[in-house]
């Protein structure tokens, strides 16, 4: 108590000092103001276009979300984990984008997964609508829709309210992926495999099958003019790569091969609980990689920071993902 009668006697004395010295005045201060704090905004709708040959590829956000390493990698430990974030200049959680693109040909409108839609919940995914509009189209012009795979994140934007959100378009799919998640006999979840997966793909892409507007491959295949099927089993039975060709140019789309750029590509053998085969998937990520890098091949991901258009570069040890350079301007 003395420390603070003491400090409280020495301001009250310097208040009294400081009064005496001031001259009279009939001024009154004017009011303080309160401090300006800066406002939350949401982002603008993620529209990113990039010319391929004579195809237009439009990188379109889905939004982001958090993910919680420590819980969700395996084949690791949170100090490995940690280790390789700070590297990256991050920290755990790491936010994952959640991306589609849409493929113009000139002669048809391809999107490539359709995000989570509604189903993660409010403030996580949703965003696509919004993005497609933003770029300029509307979802009644989608021709056809390849999902990499059939998980919630890719083909929960399908539907709303169990209604087509597409509804001219035709989905198409690895077979496995549909004869794995749609077969009524896998629906309490296998292996240890949640059934969410299973209710949810239900959900997603059963409306498009009763409506006769599924077509599965099972083998690598080409489905429209400079646009080919290639199956990459491992993340899910059915996953599959889109490879987009134009007049000399091409772009792969890579799917959920990776999840986490800062701690996969360095390390590919650590594999993510949503893994259906983490064995399978931690080869064909190698395997993958392996090629991207030697053929210098363009690649897209999902869940790359957005738009999650790049390349893969060979290290001593691991590999890095290397973005294209961005641009802001009209490329007719």
């Amino acid at each position: 108590m003395r420390f603070h009668r003491l400090f409280f006697d020495r301001v009250v004395a310097a208040a009294a000092l400081f009064s005496s010295a001031m001259p009279l005045t009939t001024e009154v201060a004017p009011p303080a103001t309160s401090p300006r704090v800066a406002q939350a905004r949401a982002q603008a709708p993620g529209v990113y276009r990039y010319r391929l040959g004579d195809f237009h590829v439009t990188a379109l956000s889905d939004g982001s979300v958090p993910q919680e390493l420590h819980e969700l990698l395996r084949g690791t430990s949170p100090a490995e984990v940690d280790k390789m974030l700070h590297h990256a200049f991050l920290s755990n959680p790491v936010e994952a984008s959640i991306t589609a693109f849409l493929i113009d040909t000139g002669s048809r409108l391809i999107l490539v997964d359709t995000g989570a839609g509604g189903l993660f919940g409010p403030g996580y995914g949703g965003k696509l609508l919004g993005s497609l509009k933003v770029a300029g189209y509307e979802p009644e012009q989608i021709d056809d829709i390849l999902l990499t795979h059939i998980h919630t994140d890719h083909s929960g934007g399908l539907v709303n309210e169990g209604n087509r959100v597409f509804p001219h378009a035709t989905v198409h799919v690895g077979g496995p992926d549909l004869d794995f998640f749609l077969n009524p006999s896998n629906q309490g979840g296998v292996n240890g495999y949640d059934k969410k997966y299973f209710e949810e793909a239900v959900k997603t892409v059963g409306p498009y099958v009763k409506a006769g507007k599924v077509r599965a491959f099972t083998r690598e295949t080409q489905l429209f003019p400079g646009i080919k099927a290639i199956p990459t089993p491992g993340h899910t039975p059915g996953h599959g790569f889109y490879r987009v060709e134009s007049r000399g140019e091409s772009i792969t789309f890579i799917g959920d091969i990776v999840h986490v750029a800062a701690v996969q590509f360095p390390k590919t053998a650590i594999t993510i609980v949503y893994d259906v085969s983490p064995k399978d998937a931690a080869a064909q990520r190698e395997t993958q990689f392996a090629a991207a890098a030697l053929n210098r091949s363009l690649i897209a991901a999902p869940h790359l920071p957005y738009p999650g258009i790049g390349h893969i570069r060979a290290e001593a040890r691991g590999y890095t993902f290397v973005p294209v350079d961005y641009r802001d301007r009209y490329q007719p």
